[in-house]
């Protein structure tokens, strides 16, 4: 008797790197290839600064975004802790990049006003466009209150060490005349507590299980190539962040916009375009835990990561050193606005109104350093 013949075993079709990558990673890298390729061409021929400017900032956004598909895509495979940590150390790259360049061109006060306005837009103009429009679409939404808690608690202690500096080195204080030794204790101090809550998120602490995996199988992407896409995406962030410093002053001081604005609006939203809009998508989605998140996620790291670096490393690099010490009206706005984000998220609930509210306060301290002095040109 004969065996009988088994059908084939049908083979799946190999799939292009196009499609490995999706619709959302194509189009991030067609922006990143087209803003960075007219900054680069503009830089060369020494062209207009405001077009520079422009197009420097389009190209980062989709070198951030990259850096964000990376690294939700390594999230997948090594779990949310490790997400959360792989986010502090790859999403800020761009906004290191700008302050290391701003650093050494002398743009201390663009520096300090963009760092203190990446936790300004996160904690009230992010969050409150998530409540805003999540709630309009989802209603009322509801959160895990304790992992909540432990980030908005981590971001009241790390905000209240950042106003220390300027408090303690007012003239008569204590500290007066010694800033920039204050800000280096202030600086391994938070780093060290950075450190600490590594661990604990790796190992499962409240604030890991936030984070949940969103991707389908079919949409994970090799190791490889999630590896590659990191890498190129820091690489070009570094020299699109040179550009984008470099015709940062000329830009605004065409358009007369004051150093103080620029960077507490301009210069903190475009470092964290991408982050932000994923953040509101979410909630949108009504995936209030990953939405929540992500957002005050961003601006701890800010505040227990990327300023403490930035302060280390401007010692490095030579030049004016930047301290943590600031204006009393940034400082008291910093202040207000982690204690009342903390108030918003403690009750686990958020609604479009509480969202109004902080995009309310948001627009007010913007306002408040609008007829500040110009940039002037170099």
């Amino acid at each position: 008797m004969m065996p009988a013949e088994t059908a084939p075993v049908p083979v799946a079709p190999r799939r292009t790197v196009a499609a490995v990558l999706g619709k959302r990673a194509l189009v991030l890298i067609a922006v990143a290839v087209v803003g960075g390729g007219l900054s680069l061409a503009m830089e060369l021929s020494h062209g207009d600064p405001t077009a520079t400017f422009i197009a420097s900032a389009v190209a980062l956004a989709g070198l951030a975004g990259l850096v964000g598909e990376g690294t939700e895509q390594l999230g997948q495979r090594f779990g949310p802790g490790l997400t959360g940590v792989l986010q502090s150390a790859l999403g800020n790259l761009p906004e290191l990049f700008i302050g290391i360049f701003s650093l050494r061109a002398g743009l201390i006060v663009v520096v300090q006003s963009a760092l203190i306005g990446s936790i300004l837009a996160n904690s009230l103009l992010v969050l409150g466009l998530a409540f805003v429009f999540g709630g309009l679409k989802n209603g009322v939404q509801t959160f895990r209150v304790q992992p909540v808690r432990m980030i908005a608690t981590l971001l009241v202690v790390a905000v209240a060490a950042l106003m220390i500096p300027t408090l303690a080195t007012a003239p008569g204080a204590p500290d007066a005349g010694h800033a920039r030794e204050l800000s280096v204790i202030v600086a391994v101090v938070l780093l060290v507590l950075f450190a600490a809550s590594i661990p604990f998120s790796v190992g499962g602490g409240p604030g890991a299980s936030s984070l949940e995996p969103t991707l389908e199988s079919a949409e994970v992407w090799p190791i490889r190539l999630a590896v590659v896409v990191l890498v190129v995406a820091a690489v070009g962030s570094a020299f699109v962040s040179d550009w984008f410093v470099d015709s940062l002053r000329p830009a605004l001081a065409r358009l007369g916009i004051s150093e103080a604005f620029a960077g507490l609006v301009i210069v903190a939203i475009a470092g964290n375009a991408v982050e932000n809009v994923a953040g509101v998508q979410q909630a949108l989605r009504n995936r209030a835990d990953l939405a929540i998140s992500l957002i005050l996620n961003s601006s701890l790291q800010v505040a227990l990561a990327l300023i403490p670096v930035l302060v280390l490393v401007s010692i490095v690099i030579g030049g004016p050193a930047l301290t943590l010490v600031t204006s009393p009206l940034l400082i008291g706005a910093l202040g207000l606005s982690v204690i009342l984000e903390a108030f918003v998220v403690f009750d686990g609930e958020s609604t479009w109104l509480e969202g109004l509210a902080l995009i309310a306060l948001y627009i007010i301290v913007a306002a408040s350093v609008w007829f500040g002095p110009p940039i002037q040109a170099p």
